[in-house]
This record gives C-alpha cells, sequence and structure tokens, in this order.
C-alpha cells in the first residue's frame, strides 16, 4: 500500500481544534496529536515513549495471544507504532480490544470501518479536548484507517484531514534525523 503526503487544507488550520498543534519539519507540514483521553478523561499520551521526539499515544491492548501495550506515533497519519510484546505474523489484521491503560475502560465502539478492503465493525475512540472531537481508529491491528471528527469543522474538512497519510510501513524517510 502506497500512502503519501498530503497537505493541510489552510481552512482546517484556522479551525485547529485543542489537542492538535500545526508544525514544520524538514520542509514539510505536520498535524500532531498532543492530547487525548479516554471516556474517563485519564490522558492516553505517553511522555516517557516518545515516537519522531513527540509524546506518543499508549492504549492497552487485548489480542488471542495476550495482552500488552502499542504506543502509536502522534504525528497525524503515521503508522508508526511501538508494542511491548512480539506480535506474531498471524496477528496481522486481527481485531483486538483496546483499553485505557491507566482505568482499564473499554476504547471499542460499534462504526464500521471506513476502508473497502476493511470487514471490521469496530473502532477505537479517543476524545480530543472539545464537545464532539474525537479521533476514530480501525480496531483491527495492521488497518490504517482513522479519521477525525471536529464539532463545528464542516464535513468535508474533516474527511479531507482523515484522509492524510504520510508513509507506509517501514517508510520513515520523511522523518530521519527528527
Amino acid at each position: 500500500m502506497q500512502l503519501v503526503h498530503k497537505k493541510v487544507p489552510r481552512e482546517f488550520l484556522e479551525m485547529l481544534p485543542d489537542g492538535v498543534k500545526f508544525i514544520h519539519r524538514h520542509g514539510k507540514e505536520f498535524l500532531v496529536v498532543e492530547e487525548l483521553s479516554c471516556p474517563n478523561g485519564h490522558s492516553l499520551m505517553a511522555e516517557s515513549v516518545r515516537i519522531h521526539d513527540e509524546p506518543s499515544i499508549r492504549i492497552a491492548v487485548e489480542r488471542p495471544n495476550g495482552t500488552g501495550r502499542i504506543f502509536i506515533d502522534a504525528f497525524w497519519g503515521s503508522h508508526a507504532k511501538l508494542y511491548d510484546f512480539l506480535p506474531a505474523p498471524s496477528e496481522d489484521m486481527i481485531h483486538i480490544e483496546a483499553r485505557c491503560a491507566t482505568c482499564g475502560v473499554s476504547l471499542s465502539v460499534e462504526r464500521p470501518c471506513g476502508r473497502m478492503e476493511c470487514d471490521s465493525q469496530k473502532n477505537f475512540l479517543f476524545h480530543l479536548p472539545g464537545e464532539n472531537n474525537f479521533v476514530y481508529v480501525c480496531a483491527k491491528l495492521g488497518c490504517p484507517e482513522h479519521s477525525i471528527v471536529v464539532g463545528g469543522v464542516p464535513q468535508h474538512l474533516n474527511k479531507l484531514i482523515s484522509e492524510i497519510n504520510y508513509f507506509g510501513y517501514g517508510e520513515d524517510e520523511q522523518f530521519k534525523g527528527i
């Protein structure tokens, strides 16, 4: 799968929600998630585990082969992750259950994945600050689907931001030196 960098629409930047920042690195512009929480208000950000020099997003996971934690790159559209377990090749594209690493509340919601190639009916729901501001991520390990919903932002802009992808598996060139 070829994932490409897309420019952030200026109209979205004028309505940039709390919890997301806009940065320039190596001549490119990026959105970085800087604040997400579980439904109970606990932060999902992990200052101690940084990816590309930014705090990562930490979730506890239950999968067929055990439990563990996944640390997700906070650069919007990046698919880089760190695991505190070794995922088996057979675990690619399986459903996992995600929980808040602090309180254990489920982050799963019933919502079909937006990718035609994916049959998942579950997403993880992360809360951005403010009312009606959310990030959805497909619950299938390996599916790159993610979307943002920012209250007060026109749906077409939310869709454009949701389609941002920076790179594919192992393609980390844009972040060298960060």
